[in-house]
């Protein structure tokens, strides 16, 4: 596979505090932040991973 073909995924932008509402929403737009950030990072794992096969 190319480099081109396989870039890296993309860091999800962090909410501005002011997007929160402070009213402890079930999906808060932290919550759905960190789960972006946790795909994020599995996925960034997996693409440097493959980025190491020759």
């Amino acid at each position: 596979m190319e480099p081109d073909d396989d870039p890296p995924p993309k860091r999800p932008s962090e909410p501005d505090p002011a997007d929160c509402c402070g009213e402890g929403c079930v999906n808060c737009v932290y919550d759905v932040y960190e789960a972006a950030l946790a795909r994020y990072e599995k996925d960034l794992a997996a693409w440097r991973a493959r980025q190491q096969r020759p």
